[in-house]
């Protein structure tokens, strides 16, 4: 007789997939762990991953946001609320299982060898997020300084921690390098920034009206802080020029190009209104007369040549 003529009833697909979904896949710490086992626990890991996205992206977005807390704070609670609903969710998981939490010992157990085989790396960065997030070296939101070039910090993972250039480009940077190497940090505790700004001004110029200038440039923009108030100095004396600089405190780090471009047109627009020179580089060029060279008279040089003519003939 055919098989293909036995019919198939409902309750015999049931019974085929009631029997793969128990299938044994292999025993952990005398639990057998079967094919319902992996996807029950795969869904729970899953759920409560999604879960602490969700979590996180409330507390960060909505709720923590009603309090007098900073960016970088809130993002480090939120963050912390994530991994907890995670870690949670993995104890769940376990418990739902039926598999003693004791039996985890086995799995970090594997885990250690493989730390040993080549995972140091991946859990050095993570030791390091961890050390980021809770002594807060970095913050989100902070203008920070990596392998010379300045961007701002926008993520702090697991692993890695994501940085925007002010180019608009995303650089990704082991979160170890944060705790093992020097980092520039320009927000760190207080966004305010000190702009330096050099000019060079003729020895000719009146100095009072100089200083009184600069003074005056500094105090008609909007972005400069009026404590520090804003300082000239006469830095030294160049070869064609004095040197000033302009020193002003903004409020926000990240917003020192758009100043700085902002101070610079309004330094050359009120020097040419009031007839303050900004000079180009001079050099002085000292011409020297040639040197004497020695000749002798031309009635010397026929005599001294008649000789060897009379000797040849």
């Amino acid at each position: 007789m055919d098989l293909k003529e036995i019919p198939m009833t409902f309750n015999d697909v049931l019974n085929l997939l009631d029997k793969f979904l128990h299938l044994k896949l292999f025993t952990l710490n005398q639990t057998e762990v079967n094919v319902m086992s992996v996807l029950v626990f795969t869904f729970f890991m899953i759920a409560f991953a999604i879960l602490g996205g969700v979590a996180r992206k409330i507390l960060y977005k909505r709720f923590l946001k009603r309090f007098q807390i900073d960016q970088g704070m809130r993002y480090t609670l939120a963050r912390i609320s994530q991994y907890a609903i995670v870690i949670l969710g993995i104890l769940i998981s376990f418990q739902f299982l039926g598999i003693d939490l004791s039996s985890l010992a086995v799995i970090f157990g594997l885990l250690s060898v493989g730390i040993g085989f080549g995972l140091q790396n991946l859990t050095s960065n993570f030791i390091s997020g961890l050390i980021v997030l809770f002594e807060r070296p970095i913050s989100v939101g902070d203008r920070v300084m990596v392998n010379e070039i300045e961007g701002d910090v926008t993520e702090i993972n697991i692993r890695s921690t994501t940085i925007r250039s002010m180019n608009n480009v995303s650089i990704i940077v082991p979160n170890s390098q944060f705790v093992s190497q020097e980092v520039v940090n320009y927000s760190h505790g207080d966004p305010s920034y000190r702009l330096d700004i050099s000019v060079g001004v003729a020895y000719g110029s009146d100095l009072d009206l100089v200083l009184e200038t600069l003074k005056e440039v500094a105090s008609e923009n909007e972005s400069v802080m009026t404590k520090p108030e804003p300082q000239v100095h006469l830095n030294e004396f160049g070869d064609s020029a004095w040197n000033m600089e302009l020193r002003v405190w903004i409020g926000q780090v990240s917003q020192h190009p758009r100043v700085r471009n902002e101070i610079n047109c309004a330094i050359v627009r009120k020097f040419r209104e009031k007839d303050i020179e900004i000079p180009f580089p001079q050099r002085d060029l000292h011409m020297r007369s040639p040197l004497p060279l020695p000749h002798k008279n031309m009635a010397d040089d026929q005599q001294e040549s008649s000789p060897a003519k009379t000797e040849e003939n």
